[in-house]
Parts: C-alpha cells; structure tokens; sequence
C-alpha cells in the first residue's frame, strides 16, 4: 500500500464509526496489505482523533491466547489506543448503539505510576511502573463487516477497541499473583466463561512489557496514569442490549457492565 491507500483506508474505517455501518476486510479491498501497512492507517485515525480534540488515556493489547493467535496465523499480539471517550462508569447503563458488533471480555487493567519507555523494558521493570491493578470489561468492537478479520484487519481498525469498564477497587500487584488469578464471567447471572491470568502470554505483566518494547521501537511512551490493558483472559462473548455483564477476579473484586435497553 502507498501513502494514499493508507489514507483511504483509514477514511473507510472512520466513515464506519459515523454510518454505523461495518466495511468488508481490508485484504478485499487493497492489495498486498502488509502489518505495517495496517498500523500506518491505525496511527491515520490517531491523528484524526486527537485532532478533533480526543485525549489518549492508555493502550490495549489484544490477541494474547495462544488460540486466538493459531486462528489468525500471528506469533505476537496487536496494539490499539484507548481514547478518553472509550471508558464508560460501571454499573451506568451503556447504550449499545454505540457500537456495530459489541463482544466483552474480562481483563486484569494495569493503571501506571511512572513512564515505560521501550525498547528493552524487562517484566521486573514493566512490574515496578505499576500503581496498581483493577479487574475491568472491555468491550471490543469491529468496523470490519462479521468480524471476518484477519491481522492487519484488526491492527487498522484500532485492534478493534471499543470500550472500557474499570472496577473500583484498586489491588496492589504485589498482593496477587496475575497468572493464578482465575476469573468466572457471568451474563445476566449465568456463568458464561473461565479463565486465569496465565492466559495473557502466560502473564499479564509480560503482556504489558511487550507493550512498552514494541510501541517503545515507533518513538511512543506509556505515560504515568495511563491504563493498559493486556488482553482477555476469556473467550469474548456477544453483548445484547439490556445485559448485564460481571467478572469476579480472585484476589481482585469484581466489576459489572450494564447495557442499556433496546430503544424501541
């Protein structure tokens, strides 16, 4: 893809934000599309965000299960920006209007006390950045029609992020083990899905390395504050209008999602 391509393909994929209406694979559209293709149309739509007066409040990591990379053919997870306008109050209804194809997952979010800046960020130093931990729903999305992604469809697309709940009870990292951290999802009160903290390459706080040494490469800095989020310990789940979403996390509470009604 050439320098115009990148910038048409990030004006479908805004478009699709505005008509609420999905755009088929990216890989059916341009030829040759290669990942760093796909980031060069995902920074495209940065811009145009923070242009129009967004503020960056963090990153997430997506494709950490090891079943989710064989599916989509990739050895290592993907990135995306978490906009201020990403993050929704628990327990407030979220109109599901606001999204295409809304899915939700459980994760372990990192809230940062000092920089991380990349490469060569080591998991002890990614673990000292740390503030504190919150158990959180994320609330992915797809501009890509189906969900028939491939990789560089979900890179362009932002890693396909949606949104974000944050629980409120803050834990300290040192008082938990994130890798035995087991999580029960539960959808309307029924268990829908389990998972471990191990699921997230085998840790969350590897996963938030990873993070720092890779965007640390393009010049970017995690920043004090910021939250990152490392990527579901479950399988994601398809969101309806009117559900209510809960993850319990052992050692870390709980955090619940409501959606609002379907407007009639």
């Amino acid at each position: 893809m050439d320098e115009a391509e990148h910038a048409k393909a990030a004006e479908l994929l805004a478009d699709a934000y505005v008509t609420r209406e999905a755009v088929p694979p990216l890989t059916e559209t341009f030829d040759g599309v290669t990942q760093q293709d796909a980031y060069a149309v995902q920074q495209l739509q940065v811009q145009r965000w923070l242009n129009a007066g967004a503020v960056l409040k963090g990153h997430k990591v997506g494709l950490t299960s090891a079943a989710m990379q064989r599916q989509l053919g990739v050895d290592q997870p993907d990135y995306g920006v978490l906009r201020d306008d990403m993050f929704y109050a628990e327990f407030a209804p979220i109109p599901l209007t606001l999204f295409l194809q809304a899915r939700i997952e459980p994760e372990v979010a990192f809230v940062l006390k000092r920089e991380l800046r990349g490469p060569g960020v080591t998991v002890a130093e990614a673990a000292a950045a740390v503030d504190f931990v919150l158990p959180a729903l994320e609330i992915i999305d797809s501009r890509i029609r189906d969900w028939r992604i491939g990789i560089v469809d979900t890179i362009a697309d932002n890693a396909s992020s949606g949104g974000v709940v944050l629980g409120s009870t803050p834990t300290a990292l040192s008082t938990v083990d994130l890798r035995l951290a087991g999580c029960n999802l539960y959808g309307n009160g029924d268990l829908a899905a389990t998972g471990a903290g191990g699921a997230v390459l085998g840790s969350p706080l590897i996963s938030l390395a990873w993070l720092a040494n890779t965007v640390g490469e393009h010049g970017v800095v995690l920043q004090p504050g910021h939250v990152v989020l490392p990527g579901s310990v479950t399988a994601a789940q398809p969101v309806r209008a009117g559900d209510t979403w809960t993850a319990h996390f052992a050692g870390l509470g709980s955090v619940t999602a409501r959606f609002a009604d379907a407007v009639a």
